[in-house]
């Protein structure tokens, strides 16, 4: 069996990419997180729990998975808290991901790894820019992005300096169930629940409803992470993404026709960012072409699957 490794696996797309791996035959999957999963049933051969900064531990984690294929998505992945920590972003995404390649070329050198990146390492893209291709200027506009930049580049050194066969992907913006409340699909879904519910006033919160950004379900995300990494080229690069930009508007919309109950929307200065691009959405062409992956879900199924997920965690808080 082809022995597998998912870093965060306890984490919103490390459950979503262990479920999807649990579909395909001949996988013996383990999981690193740091603390026991909220969902237990995850569909893992076993469940390592680690910091990822913890060197000891992760070596001892893949001296004892013995991974051939590694899907790194441990991580810090907030851009509000990155701008809160800076410098704890970077050790844990930075520091942390070197102790695991190093344990790799050392215990593994023979597994493919897949390094997450992020469309936030493009940060600010011009209009005459769109779509943006794996070939855009880095001008990142966060901490967070500055660290997923660092990330990928260690990948890329990894590759070529220590023979470790690494594939990037630089995902654009997914959602989906189960992801927390700190993302902006997710934050529209949960007050809706919650008004629903009373357990909140009918109103919403809401930051800047003009950027426009390319949404993805996380499980198509989640596809596109295993062919990317299968089928993908070592060494080389693939945006991941619908190809299309989507207001926020958009996302409001959608969520407030499917309210149980009326809302209204009121700005909140707090959810604002201290630097926002207008618009984002991403050139998928070049992971289509080498793995033929199309984002297949659409928006108004994954905000109205997300939608329900927070129904449910109310009713469940509720009761």
């Amino acid at each position: 069996m082809t022995r597998v490794l998912i870093t965060g696996a306890t984490g919103f797309v490390g459950g979503h990419l262990a479920e999807h791996l649990a579909t395909i035959a001949g996988l013996e999957v383990h999981g690193l997180g740091r603390r026991a999963p909220e969902r237990p049933a995850l569909p893992l051969a076993r469940l390592h729990l680690a910091d990822l900064t913890d060197r000891a531990r992760i070596r001892e984690v893949v001296a004892d998975a013995r991974p051939e294929l590694v899907f790194h998505l441990a991580g810090q992945a907030s851009i509000p808290a990155a701008w809160a920590d800076p410098a704890g972003t970077f050790v844990t995404n930075v520091v942390g991901q070197i102790g695991l390649l190093d344990a790799l070329v050392e215990l593994a050198p023979g597994a493919r790894v897949l390094v997450v990146g992020s469309s936030d390492e493009y940060g600010l893209v011009r209009p005459d820019e769109l779509p943006v291709a794996e070939t855009q200027p880095f001008r990142p506009t966060s901490p967070y992005g500055v660290s997923k930049i660092s990330q990928e580049m260690l990948g890329y050194q990894y590759f070529l300096s220590r023979g470790l066969a690494v594939v990037r992907v630089r995902p654009f913006n997914h959602f989906g169930p189960r992801q927390r409340d700190a993302f902006v699909a997710s934050a529209f879904a949960r007050q809706v629940a919650e008004a629903e519910a009373g357990l909140l006033p009918p109103v919403l919160r809401v930051g800047n409803l003009a950027a426009r950004r390319d949404f993805t379900d996380v499980r198509d995300v989640v596809r596109a992470y295993w062919l990317a990494l299968t089928g993908g080229e070592a060494g080389e690069v693939y945006n991941v993404g619908s190809g299309r930009a989507i207001a926020i508007q958009k996302l409001l919309d959608t969520l407030l026709d499917m309210s149980e109950v009326p809302l209204r929307v009121e700005p909140d200065p707090a959810r604002l960012r201290p630097a926002d691009v207008p618009e984002m959405y991403a050139d998928v062409g070049k992971l289509a072409a080498r793995t033929g992956w199309s984002a297949e879900i659409p928006l108004e199924r994954t905000l109205r699957d997300t939608l329900e997920d927070w129904r449910g965690r109310i009713r469940g808080t509720v009761a």
